[in-house]
């Protein structure tokens, strides 16, 4: 019976890991923090210390404790309650409403750059991309989690890590070789963008690239000795991030004065202008195909765990009967085609925009202020579970019983609560029209992806809860016709 049997243990620390990166690593946001030149590093540290890390070791301190499928779902259902716990895998999940068709329309203008340049200001060839890639690992992920994490994990390799340390290579023999660039190494050039608020406004687009650590922990079931391997594997995975990100954004940065930095096209024309300095145009193709391969990776890691912790919900009457199917993979299909019908009507939105860096923009906007506020909800519940369930078991724990927990949540908390803040100011590089509707669009946007959940969890019925038993019985008739006698 399907709701009897263990879980197969498929992902080992180094799948893990490389899944991980691949959700968090995006080389697409190396120019949106190489804006800040030099400033960088210090961006960098303010992050990695007042959010990765705290994210880090409170997703080891939960995971480990709860290592079940659900994620922050659980997490936050044993915290709070149900309805928070719905809540939160909910923006966990919608989020990627506004993501997904942002990091495909960088696959299409990569795939266009290396092929036929012209395509990239061609909406529909756009459009015609992100729906056909997305639908496309959708049925990929309808095979099951062991296949998808293997292809995650190669993509990452292939396509990130790769091509994210050539990058770094190649400003590393720029600055060596003595030729000309536009970083300032002085102490003046480490704080020189707290000018105003609008110049450290991208400084959302990092907290989004250091999102996602706990997404992972939605397959804690799949994961062997998950009390040992999770906390490996999310140090790994942080310490990879980090890394390459700092050093390939200041290999672009060293390169462009931050004016001329395109945020979609940005890392394709950093090493236009790399290679050949190098005589090694020929490898511009091989690198875009990379950068693809990386994207969709990225993608794929991200389409099936966020959707595996909605589907932990929708068995505690979250959401309807129809949601609970699995197929014989343990997949949850209709979960997966509702998520594309969902993006397949968001991506329409290229068709009206009349800018893509600015769309594209305050789509990451949006994307990492609704993201923040789950994990708002996640630090909030760490501490209360210190409380509520002290006896619980905890492979990893964060050192000192009770001041431990409070500094490393609150800090993650204040800088959660700072980037949402900030991110409704319109930044000073990009003309993003009129700042009212910057503002009215991002408020509209968070108040519909709040509103949802909340509106559901009113509305549920109580025949949403015993069509668990029937949904299993129907499950393991389907899985009994399939095998073989």
């Amino acid at each position: 019976m399907l709701s009897s049997q263990a879980p197969r243990r498929v992902l080992s620390v180094f799948i893990l890991a490389m899944l991980n990166v691949s959700i968090m690593l995006s080389l697409r946001t190396l120019p949106v923090v190489a804006q800040w030149g030099l400033s960088s590093l210090f961006f960098f540290f303010i992050v990695g210390l007042f959010f990765l890390l705290p994210c880090a070791l409170v997703s080891a301190e939960l995971a480990t404790g709860w290592p079940k499928s659900g994620g922050i779902y659980i997490w936050v259902r044993e915290a709070f309650g149900d309805r928070l716990g719905f809540f939160s895998i909910w923006m966990q999940w919608v989020h990627n409403v506004a993501w997904y068709p942002v990091i495909l329309s960088f696959v299409a203008t990569t795939f266009a750059h290396i092929t036929y340049p012209e395509l990239a200001e061609n909406k529909f060839y756009i459009l015609s991309v992100i729906l056909v890639s997305f639908w496309g690992m959708t049925l990929l992920n309808y095979m099951g989690i062991k296949i998808s994490g293997r292809v995650s994990s190669m993509g990452a390799i292939l396509g990130t890590i790769l091509p994210g340390i050539f990058i770094i290579g190649l400003g590393a023999f720029w600055i060596f070789s003595g030729r000309p660039g536009f970083l300032t190494f002085s102490s003046n050039s480490f704080v020189s963008q707290f000018t105003s608020m609008n110049s450290i406004v991208f400084l959302a687009g990092l907290f989004l690239a250091f999102s996602g650590l706990e997404v992972s922990a939605s397959l804690a079931s799949d994961v062997k000795e998950p009390q040992k391997n999770f906390p490996k594997a999310i140090a790994l995975a942080a310490i990879t991030t980090f890394v390459l990100l700092m050093l390939g954004a200041l290999a672009i940065a060293y390169i462009f004065p931050p004016n001329e930095i395109s945020l979609v096209a940005g890392l394709m024309e950093a090493f236009e202008r790399f290679l050949p300095a190098f005589n090694l145009s020929i490898l511009l193709p091989i690198l875009g195909g990379l950068l693809i391969i990386g994207a969709l990776a990225e993608v794929n890691s991200w389409l099936i765990s966020p959707v595996k912790g909605l589907h932990a919900t929708s068995l505690h009457g979250n959401l309807p009967p129809f949601f609970q199917k699995l197929n014989s993979h343990g997949t949850p299909t209709h979960l997966l085609f509702f998520q594309a019908t969902i993006v397949s009507i968001t991506s329409l939105i290229f068709l009206f925009m009349p800018n893509i860096s600015s769309g594209f923009w305050i789509l990451t906007v949006l994307s990492a202020q609704s993201y923040l506020i789950m994990y708002i909800i996640m630090f909030l519940a760490a501490i209360r579970l210190r409380y509520s369930k002290p006896h619980v078991t905890r492979a990893y724990k964060i050192p000192f019983p009770h001041k431990g927990i409070w500094m490393i949540s609150s800090m993650g908390i204040v800088a959660s609560v700072f980037a949402i803040i900030i991110g409704f100011v319109p930044p000073a590089h990009l003309e993003m029209g009129s700042p009212l509707f910057y503002k009215l669009f991002l408020c509209g946007g968070l108040l519909i992806m709040c509103a949802i959940p909340l509106i559901i969890s009113q509305v549920k019925k109580p025949s949403w809860f015993f069509s668990l038993t029937k949904a299993h019985e129907e499950q393991k008739h389907e899985n009994d016709k399939k095998t073989p006698s």
